[in-house]
């Protein structure tokens, strides 16, 4: 005998907060055990937390504001919401942006100033802001990798020893069977021997040639370029 169960407003606002994978748990759970699940997927159901128009309508002639500040949205969003207000009577509507700072009284309301605005992370114990490198190479650590080769260079620039290699986030294996590290080994090899004389001698050159040529390598069997950390000592 099949039961039919209603999603509940409170388990519509849980999957708009980003508990959209514990919420399909509970629903397939349900679904298990034989119970009718109506969702906004099957049936045109729908719970949300904006209130509409004639919503905001009601709520302004309760409250009856003399101002109007909306927030929350896109330029688009913030103009509508001013017109709709202004269209009701609400003697004054503000638009502004983040970081605008916004005088209510004495006078009519207005922007008077702007201060520094943007998103912060926690990162661990720190605090730092978005625009740091920092979270931007974890992004492309997790997809892309990391693969360091440290280099020996005698005095005429040439190779005092074999290349050491280390990887991380990299396949073990290419399609065709060969080991990843010999490929970067092999390339390594291949780009310095492959340098003028005179640029052997120059470590920076030689860690920018070999950077280049280890990524396009992997990226010709992987279709990846992972990070390329190359570190060139000089005996």
């Amino acid at each position: 005998m099949s039961r039919s169960v209603r999603a509940t407003g409170d388990l519509f606002l849980a999957h708009h907060s980003g508990q959209r994978k514990a919420v399909g748990r509970v629903i397939n759970g349900l679904i298990r055990q034989g119970i009718e699940v109506i969702t906004d997927r099957t049936h045109l159901v729908h719970v949300s937390g904006h209130p509409r128009r004639a919503e905001l309508g009601d709520l302004y002639g309760w409250v009856r504001p003399r101002i109007v500040v909306p927030v929350h949205g896109e330029a688009l969003h913030l103009a509508e919401h001013a017109a709709f207000a202004r269209k009701i009577g609400v003697p004054e509507t503000l638009t502004c942006s983040n970081g605008d700072v916004v005088r209510l009284a004495p006078g009519p309301a207005s922007i008077v100033d702007e201060l520094p605005q943007g998103r912060l992370y926690r990162d661990g114990r720190l605090i730092v802001d978005a625009e740091q490198r920092t979270v931007a190479d974890r992004r492309r650590l997790g997809f892309v990798g990391v693969v360091s080769i440290a280099l020996a260079l005698d005095s005429t620039g040439a190779l005092a020893g074999e290349p050491a290699v280390e990887s991380i986030g990299i396949p073990e294996l290419t399609a065709d069977g060969r080991r990843f590290d010999d490929v970067v080994h092999e390339a390594a090899v291949e780009t310095m021997e492959s340098l003028p004389r005179g640029r052997r001698r120059d470590p920076d050159s030689v860690a920018d040639a070999v950077k280049r040529g280890v990524r396009a390598a992997v990226a010709a069997q992987w279709g990846k370029k992972p990070l390329c950390i190359v570190h060139v000592l000089t005996i």
